[in-house]
């Protein structure tokens, strides 16, 4: 069962003076605080995520994922060495000062295990932050490829927007002369996008703008006129939050799907009916959905979930994944963070998605993407339908050169 922390100013000025004084101590000097023989003390994990705020659903995912992953990735017994592994959920709204806030707090406690971070900003601030005080730092749903070779304490469980760009160049075949309009928010998740498509499309011979919509935008139909009358070839759109529902009517309105070859990631379940007529006319390149696989892990994942009341989604695969990678570090590192980190480095196991590995040099996750379609149900709704697999190989991210 998660706990929920919410600290008080006072609490968390406490926090911060305690960072300051265990990182004046010995490296490794500090265990888990937990007033017990540090034998049989419980491990303590740390969640800090959205639970309210714009990517709160995306965090609900990931929570539920991650109480699945630790009942499979612990044989059902919630402990790892004879020694009970506690979760404690903070909400960080999606906001970076308030998950560094959160963050610093649960460190100041003695965890030494932080996971999480639903949005992209808010791994670009807590990583640093682990780096500083020595703890193991495992992101989330966050995409951004600049995650990845952050630090030797950071790792990702999920995806990156690197991944997601070599996964649709599959889907148009050469870009090369071809034009190429990445329609995004302007925030992290969205300039990564922007980033990765022009690095990989425009690497390629495409020619690569982004149309970048500011986050608090509340008409669309302007920046959605301007992909339009730029009639691209292939127009990528990349985008998360509450308002994709609006965003994909605007491109409608605005005749995209008739315009151009138009593909994106396949997002949430609850997102599948804002498509409408025009669903069959898009590409999707995929992290996970429902029925992509069905190896032991994936069945494990559906089964813990129904325990929840929850059913498989995208981001689900974040949270388990990121309990086999917590359970894989404490069995083999216990109280030490560095030893945690190494032990995680080149480490191959069987996810969700199927084989993946944590590659040393950097701590990229590599494993298999997917493209797929969205095809109409008896119901009137519609289901992804996997198109094709992407070894891991193929969509490989380049190495992170050491800092």
């Amino acid at each position: 069962m998660l706990q929920r922390s919410g600290r008080s100013p006072a609490a968390l000025l406490i926090a911060v003076l305690a960072v300051v004084l265990t990182a004046c101590g010995a490296p490794g000097s500090g265990g888990q605080d937990s007033g017990g023989d540090s034998a049989t003390a419980p491990f303590r994990v740390g969640l800090v995520h959205s639970t309210t705020g714009p990517l709160a659903t995306y965090g609900k995912q990931y929570a539920a994922g991650f109480t699945a992953g630790l009942d499979y990735a612990t044989g059902g017994t919630g402990q790892v060495n004879g020694r009970k592994v506690e979760v404690t959920e903070a909400d960080d709204a999606g906001d970076p000062a308030k998950a560094v806030a959160a963050a610093t707090d649960l460190i100041g406690q003695g965890y030494k295990v932080i996971a999480g971070s639903t949005a992209s900003g808010v791994a670009l601030q807590v990583a640093p932050l682990a780096d500083e005080n020595q703890v193991l730092f495992i992101s989330g749903p966050a995409a951004t490829d600049a995650v990845t070779g952050a630090n030797e304490y950071t790792f990702r469980s999920g995806r990156q927007t690197y991944q997601d760009v070599l996964t649709a160049g599959t889907i148009v075949g050469d870009p090369a002369g071809r034009s190429v309009i990445v329609f995004a928010q302007d925030s992290a998740f969205g300039q990564a996008n922007a980033q990765a498509v022009t690095a990989v499309l425009g690497a390629k011979g495409a020619q690569v703008t982004p149309v970048l919509v500011p986050a608090g935008a509340t008409d669309l139909t302007p920046f959605a006129r301007q992909a339009v009358d730029a009639a691209p070839d292939l127009l990528f759109v990349a985008w998360a939050g509450a308002n994709a529902t609006q965003m994909w009517q605007s491109l409608q309105q605005q005749g995209a799907f008739e315009a151009s070859t138009v593909v994106t990631g396949l997002d949430i379940k609850a997102t599948y009916p804002i498509f409408g007529p025009a669903a069959d006319k898009i590409h999707f390149l995929s992290h996970f959905f429902p029925g992509a696989t069905d190896n032991e892990a994936y069945k494990a994942l559906e089964a813990g979930l129904a325990k929840q009341g929850q059913e498989v989604d995208l981001f689900t695969n974040d949270g388990f994944v990121a309990a086999q990678m917590v359970v894989h570090a404490l069995q083999e590192g216990g109280d030490d963070p560095a030893v945690m980190a190494k032990s995680l480095e080149g480490w191959t196991f069987l996810g969700p998605k199927g084989e993946s590995t944590i590659r040393s040099a950097d701590h990229a996750v590599l494993q298999p993407m997917f493209t797929a379609r969205l095809t109409p149900t008896a119901d009137g709704g519609f289901a992804p339908q996997l198109v094709d697999t992407l070894p891991a190989d193929a969509v490989a991210p380049p190495v992170v050169p050491a800092k």
